[in-house]
């Protein structure tokens, strides 16, 4: 069983992937966060050439990183998890808005074998970013109806298709051969893990408000997401 106090280290048999863009003001607090529950060694950022002091931060905190191709968050994580070995991958992303003490209770399913993938859910545990406005209204709305889509074809019972923070065991991932380069990518694993039989499970988890920069996700973008599951997937 995995200790929920922060100030034990995770197992050394993860990777936490960070995808990041211009995120100066505040990669070194979620670095120094996760430095605290787990070794440097097990931390990589994947950047998209941040024009920005992202990466003389990272720099100074010996965290390894490496740019990504210019693709998109799809085409980072593909690429963060081809450069590590490690058993469990935790995706997170640099904004802080998710809060690296929930990492314990997303990777316990899977060190339980009860689960391939865990995805931390803003429905179960709230969010500062899906209230508020028309565009954050949007995209709550969109989320939660991929999620009624979703569990009505495979008859889950999910409430978050869509959040980054989540740990998936690195042969699932492989397994699953994903295609999209962009922010389909979370959408894309789950109906991927479904379809081939891979079991998902939710903790609740908040997401914090971004306190700095701006979201690198926009509301057409949204829109997207519901295209692509009628093309790529509802029909096929």
């Amino acid at each position: 069983m995995i200790n929920n106090k922060t100030s034990d280290f995770l197992c050394e048999n993860l990777c936490i992937i960070i995808p990041t863009k211009n995120e100066e003001y505040t990669i070194g607090k979620v670095l120094e966060k996760l430095k605290k529950i787990t070794n440097s060694k097990n931390i990589l950022v994947v950047d998209g050439y941040s024009s920005d002091r992202t990466i003389e931060i990272i720099k100074s905190m010996d965290i390894k990183y490496i740019s990504d191709n210019k693709k998109g968050k799809g085409d980072a994580l593909k690429l963060g998890v081809q450069s590590v070995s490690k058993d469990i991958i935790v995706f997170m992303d640099g904004d802080e808005s998710h809060d690296p003490s929930d990492i314990c209770r997303l990777i316990e399913p899977l060190q339980n074998n009860t689960a391939d993938m865990v995805i931390g859910s803003r429905m179960l545990g709230g969010s500062d970013e899906l209230h508020g406005t028309f565009n954050k209204f949007i995209r709550v709305t969109g989320n939660n109806l991929l999620a009624v889509l979703i569990n009505k074809k495979f008859g889950t019972s999910l409430t978050d298709i869509e959040n980054g923070f989540r740990a998936i065991n690195r042969e699932v991932f492989n397994k699953i051969n994903l295609k999209s380069d962009g922010f389909t990518i979370e959408q894309e694993m789950v109906l991927k893990c479904l379809k081939k039989g891979f079991r998902i499970a939710e903790i609740p988890s908040h997401e914090y408000a971004r306190k700095f920069g701006y979201s690198k996700l926009k509301t057409s973008q949204g829109f997207g997401f519901l295209l692509n599951f009628f093309k790529e997937y509802l029909f096929h």
